[in-house]
């Protein structure tokens, strides 16, 4: 593969890049708000993201019919990773896990509802797999759907569901048959979020962002808003799941932050010497850097073969998801021990080392390890999809 961009993609690049500088908004951008934080959670951030779908940027690579251009999937990369970088809102759930799954699975009442409410950054979406006794494993969820009549009554709780305090729909997977396999029986559903059966309550992360608790209480779900075939919502959400692990954890996030690092040793000294001339910092400094650009590499690989299939490449995604997020944990454990006591200072605090942006993200590295599928989870997918190894070794 060709990892050089085109002069067109650099083109798209430079144009992205000079947008952020018009808008640019401390109120919409904040880069100490790290990759699943990045969010449109406030009318400021929502506003914004409207004005990037006035450009024709959201659903980029959707087909034609469904208001995209067909643009190859390098495109919405460059663009998601210029607003990572900037801790502006990514494109996030509706364009990529909500709209792509819609496109090849929904049904055409669907499809109008929700494709151009998408582009124009109208709806926000919450994504409910996780549960209390299922969390990383999505197939063994129990929120039960039981039939009635034309549609469904949903009853359980759902955990870990960013989003749901803000935004208007839940795309949620539900048992519909619990005598069948476990990674089969599971349905998606679009379920309103102001439903009067639904309570939503507060889970606050050791990051300083707010995740929830889902209680449905008799939800009743017309047939209209089943995503797809009833029993098969298993094999759509892995799909969804695998563009996930790759947009919802950018690599530009990372390389802002081993900047950051490298500036701060560049110019610090640590009992009147030079920081910079230590062979030890040198030394976890320069693997940092090696380890960086291993991430960025994996990144435009799954990028690549994206392009070259229907079907986001599972195995290359859960590579990349895997290194990027465990790579951005030591990224932030050289920050703290480099830059010593001063880096316990709380993020913003002005005469922290790096402004205290070490202390955040020690934090906050931790959340992106879990969220997207556990960091084991992606082993056992890369040694049974990608090595052949049985499920059972």
């Amino acid at each position: 593969m060709d990892f050089e961009f085109s002069e067109e993609q650099k083109q798209f690049l430079a144009e992205v890049e000079a947008f952020l500088d018009e808008h640019q908004d401390p109120e919409v951008m904040d880069p100490t708000r790290e990759n699943m934080a990045q969010i449109c959670d406030t009318p400021a951030r929502r506003a914004f993201m409207a004005k990037v779908g006035e450009k024709g940027w959201l659903g980029m690579t959707w087909p034609k019919e469904y208001g995209g251009s067909e643009q190859d999937g390098v495109y919405e990369y460059l663009l998601n990773e210029a607003l990572a970088r900037r801790g502006a809102p990514q494109i996030g759930k509706g364009v990529g896990i909500i709209g792509k799954t819609l496109i090849r699975h929904g049904s055409e009442k669907l499809k109008r509802e929700f494709l151009p409410k998408i582009l124009r950054n109208e709806v926000e979406f919450a994504i409910g797999y996780s549960e209390p006794n299922a969390g990383s494993d999505a197939a063994s969820m129990q929120l039960r759907a039981t039939r009635d009549g034309d549609g469904w009554r949903l009853n359980g709780q759902k955990t870990w569901t960013t989003s749901a305090h803000f935004a208007e729909w839940y795309w949620v997977g539900a048992r519909t048959d619990p005598d069948a396999p476990k990674h089969h029986g599971i349905t998606l559903f679009l379920v309103p979020l102001d439903h009067p059966g639904l309570t939503i309550r507060p889970i606050w992360t050791m990051g300083d962002e707010r995740t929830n608790e889902v209680f449905f209480d008799d939800v009743f779900v017309h047939d209209d808003y089943v995503v797809g075939e009833v029993n098969k919502g298993f094999q759509y959400i892995a799909q969804a799941l695998d563009l996930e692990r790759f947009t919802m954890f950018t690599y530009s996030q990372i390389d802002e932050r081993i900047k950051l690092l490298v500036e701060y040793v560049r110019t610090a000294t640590r009992d009147g010497e030079p920081l910079k001339d230590d062979p030890v910092v040198r030394q976890r400094i320069a693997r940092l850097v090696t380890e960086g650009e291993v991430a960025r590499l994996l990144g435009l690989r799954f990028v690549h073969e994206s392009m070259r299939s229907v079907d986001p490449p599972r195995a290359e995604a859960s590579e990349y998801k895997l290194y990027a997020t465990e790579l951005s944990k030591r990224v932030a454990d050289a920050s703290m021990d480099i830059a010593g006591p001063g880096s316990q200072l709380r993020v913003g605090t002005e005469e922290a080392p790096m402004a205290g942006r070490a202390e955040s993200t020690y934090r906050y590295t931790v959340i992106d390890t879990i969220g997207g599928g556990t960091s084991e989870v992606q082993k056992n997918i890369i040694a049974t999809r990608k090595l052949g190894l049985p499920r059972n070794f």
